[in-house]
């Protein structure tokens, strides 16, 4: 693979795989899990403090190269059914995204880390697999 497959990705794809996986974001950290999240966090959100402008950013802009690395991958694997986006998705999601939520479970210092890799690795998970099957099935 070379990066030169990066002209082949239908861009619009990839910013509404982005958008859709911020979006879930924005729904599974708030109206979902937000409370669960942030108790096995151990984050505390004080009511009168307007958030910083990163905690929109910050998701958005991982969120739109994790959208390009799939569709990189997507092409460069011929992923263009429905159920080649599921198994890229899955392949993805359960091989670095939950992966990684796993170690930093492990290792973090947090006060319910169990809780914490449930909700950060099942968002992720499902995440990604919107964001494989928009970049495969799009053309």
């Amino acid at each position: 693979m070379t990066f030169d497959v990066l002209s082949d990705l239908n861009w619009l794809a990839v910013v509404v795989a982005t958008v859709a996986y911020f979006l879930l974001g924005s729904l599974w950290y708030t109206v979902l899990f937000g409370r669960a999240w942030a108790r096995a966090s151990g984050v505390e959100f004080a009511e009168e403090e307007a958030p910083s402008p990163a905690i929109y950013l910050a998701p958005l802009l991982a969120y739109l190269v994790s959208a390009i690395a799939t569709a990189m991958l997507a092409s460069v694997t011929g992923s263009d059914t429905y159920a080649d986006g599921v198994v890229l998705g899955l392949v993805v999601g359960v091989g670095y995204a939950v992966m990684f939520a796993f170690v930093s479970a492990v290792f973090d210092r947090r006060p319910q880390p169990n809780v914490w890799f449930a909700i950060n690795a099942s968002f992720n998970l499902v995440g990604l697999l919107i964001v494989a099957i928009i970049v495969s099935v799009w053309d």
